[in-house]
């Protein structure tokens, strides 16, 4: 068994600009390592920096070659960039396809670029149970600029607006992208939204019907501060990725966004809410945990056979089994 390393070690290292030492922090957030509270309490000083853009969108659309062309867009502005693919996993094995990794296989050799793909392992939502954690390694790491790919789930990827600082929805044109923005919600979390595939047929027509549906949605974005500042209007573009055409109007738009975020207040309220849910779902964890650490004992089937006699409600047999965790 490799001998632990100190976490403090590894920041500094990934600090340096050492993809190893990057690699294998994200690899103990993933893993949920023993060392999991010491590498959070290394890297908490250093977060803060990078802004966290997420890609999302119904499958087909070409998340990954948006990602790939984006990527290249930002170092040739001199950006550091991050990217955090999240394939879905294996039913069999709980491992990831990696296919997003192949796909951007070009910026492999750049120092300036850092590539991991995270397995779902399960959770549901399109992004990774360790992806907050990740997101702050390569943030600590000197990135300028975070991409997290979702999935492709569909109607749970809306997960991805609590997780970033600028949410990016692609769309398509010949797919019905329209009905399933308005179904899944997609219309509420955008910040940018991109037509890629601009060169086939309906793509004005995608683009015309995606501003007539943003329109209906007007003063939404009003929600996301709370300050007297304008609210953001979401931008419609229109690109072909894989010719890298309109990509470079995709990232002034994303820089444009980060802007109005630092100015109105909604970045730091953005930041909040993610680290307030952050917070939640580790307690709930560790409850969860707690409660199946019970389960195996003689507590649970007690209780549950004092409920059967009617000697106990579920509301109190629940409140005696969670006095029972506590003081595990």
């Amino acid at each position: 068994m490799p001998a632990a390393q100190d976490p403090q070690e590894l920041v500094t290292r990934a600090r340096e600009g050492q993809q190893r030492a990057v690699a294998k922090l994200i690899s103990l957030v993933e893993n949920a390592s023993p060392q999991l509270r010491e590498v959070a309490a290394a890297l908490a000083p250093h977060a803060g920096h990078a802004q966290i853009v997420g890609l999302t969108g119904a499958p087909g659309v070409g998340k990954s070659t948006t990602t790939s062309a984006l990527v290249t867009e930002l170092r040739g502005r001199d950006l550091r960039v991050g990217v955090l693919a999240v394939d879905p996993s294996s039913p069999f094995s709980g491992g990831a396809l990696l296919g997003d990794r192949v796909r951007m296989g070009e910026h492999a050799t750049d120092d300036g670029v850092f590539i991991r793909s995270m397995a779902t392992r399960g959770h549901l939502g399109g992004l990774a149970w360790a992806t907050p954690q990740a997101l702050r390694v390569l943030d600590a790491a000197g990135c300028d600029v975070v991409l997290v790919e979702t999935v492709g789930v569909g109607q749970s990827e809306v997960d991805v607006a609590r997780l970033a600082d600028t949410t990016v929805v692609l769309l398509a044109p010949g797919m019905g992208d329209g009905v399933q923005a308005a179904k899944a919600g997609i219309l509420e979390i955008g910040d940018v939204f991109a037509v890629n595939k601009a060169d086939r047929d309906g793509a004005r027509q995608t683009v015309r019907e995606l501003k007539n549906m943003l329109h209906l949605r007007e003063g939404v974005a009003a929600s996301d501060h709370a300050t007297g500042t304008e609210p953001w209007t979401p931008r419609v573009l229109s690109m072909v990725a894989a010719r890298t055409e309109g990509v470079d109007g995709l990232a002034d738009a994303v820089t444009e966004h980060r802007a109005w975020s630092e100015g109105s207040g909604a970045l730091r309220e953005r930041r909040r809410r993610r680290a307030q849910s952050e917070i939640e779902a580790i307690s709930l964890e560790q409850v969860r945990s707690r409660m199946e650490g019970l389960r195996g004992g003689a507590a649970l089937p007690a209780l549950a056979d004092r409920v059967l006699a009617g000697e106990l409600d579920p509301y109190s047999a629940a409140d005696e089994l969670r006095a029972g965790a506590t003081d595990l």
